[in-house]
């Protein structure tokens, strides 16, 4: 009998009842140290008071209005981002998937005004993950992502991560954009080198090809910087963001420039609850946070010790662990198992991680972790690693 809830996840018999920053409570009372934050969404920790505050007072005031009529705390975010950022405009959504879908729409839409049609193709990369929309998995058409649900989506091209000559060779005049995340998080925390995005940013220059970068998972300060292109000093045409400019509440956003936004006028996208007051008041609260003075210097100082602890890690257990990826607080651990299995050995010593491709366990802490909660992580990671590593 098909349980109530659609078995479309695997999940971890663990029942948690309430969250504390870097913490969640198990209803038996377990502390476990959460170094997933609900897979790079509780970016100031779990219930932390800014947030908290933010929610309950614009909840006592109006929660929803739809998109009919100005949103105050919707302009207000989209201010503070622009503000922040390379884009011009914001369009609010409920997710990362949602923000994929406006953006394949936008770019396409872009070509078919400036009198170019056929101008439709979207290249991507092998690794990638866009959501798991129709438009989403045909660009990273993984087998997991696809398998059952052709036909895909077409005007989309996959091409290996990292080929810089095959990117070149593959934009033609039927190039709308070029889709790729700076930092991969699902696909095993691959980050895209410095010079690769300038030159992906230069190719687009060179044909006017649009640039889209995908930082639902690896932005919002989770690199150190306010978004992970900005190491390169590139800015895309287009981007995606998700995840942690809600802190927990469901959020996204498509920030683009001027001219890559022109196609989309009046009737042309909608949500109903893109942009609420209510999430838009929570997503100001963290933006605001997050873009504080000093508060990105201490995610850097911190991701940068939290890597040379893991360096020491996996030099002190080379039999479990083969590397470590990543930067600013989104870290990676390669393991020589089933990540799955090294996520699981976790639970035993109350510690929380996110599995992903390539044999990688993610390590993604609230972008708050104290140093003394830093310091507890490599010691409970190190504890699984000799627990697995003790096994016959």
């Amino acid at each position: 009998m098909i349980p109530s809830v659609l078995p479309t996840y695997s999940r971890a018999p663990l029942h948690f009842v309430k969250g504390e920053g870097s913490w969640l409570i198990e209803e038996d009372g377990r502390r476990f140290l959460d170094l997933g934050s609900g897979i790079a969404v509780a970016a100031l920790g779990h219930s932390n008071p800014v947030v908290v505050n933010a929610l309950v007072d614009q909840a006592n005031k109006l929660w929803h209005v739809s998109n009919l009529y100005e949103i105050p705390q919707q302009q207000a975010l989209a201010d503070k981002l622009v503000d922040n950022t390379f884009a011009d405009t914001v369009f609010f959504t409920n997710s990362g998937t949602e923000a994929t879908e406006l953006a394949v729409k936008m770019v396409r839409k872009y070509w078919y005004e400036k009198g170019q049609p056929d101008r439709v193709e979207i290249i991507s990369f092998t690794g990638a993950f866009h959501g798991r929309s129709a438009a989403a998995i045909a660009a990273a058409p993984t087998e997991k992502m696809v398998k059952g649900f052709g036909p895909l989506l077409p005007g989309f091209v996959n091409l290996k991560w990292g080929d810089m000559e095959a990117l070149k060779a593959a934009v033609t005049d039927k190039t709308a954009a070029i889709l790729i995340e700076p930092i991969q998080g699902e696909g095993g925390i691959n980050v895209m080198p410095d010079e690769q995005l300038k030159a992906l940013r230069k190719l687009c220059d060179e044909t006017g090809t649009l640039l889209v970068f995908d930082e639902i998972q690896c932005g919002m300060g989770r690199s150190g910087r306010l978004f992970a292109h900005e190491w390169a000093g590139v800015t895309p045409d287009v981007m995606l963001v998700a995840k942690g400019i809600g802190g927990g509440f469901p959020l996204g956003a498509v920030l683009a420039t001027e001219d890559a936004a022109s196609g989309m006028v009046a009737g042309t996208h909608g949500s109903t609850y893109g942009g609420n007051p209510l999430g838009c008041a929570v997503g100001l609260a963290v933006v605001t946070a997050i873009t504080e003075p000093g508060f990105l210097d201490e995610v850097r100082r911190k991701g940068s010790a939290f890597r040379q602890k893991l360096e020491g890690l996996v030099a002190d257990n080379p039999d479990v662990f083969e590397e470590v990826r990543g930067t600013g607080f989104m870290l990676g651990l390669k393991v020589k198992m089933a990540p799955a299995d090294f996520v699981k050995a976790g639970y035993a010593r109350e510690l929380i991680t996110v599995p992903a491709a390539d044999n990688v366990v993610r390590i993604l802490p609230a972008l708050t972790l104290s140093d003394e909660e830093l310091a507890e992580a490599v010691s409970r990671l190190d504890a699984t690693a000799k627990d697995i590593a003790a096994k016959p």
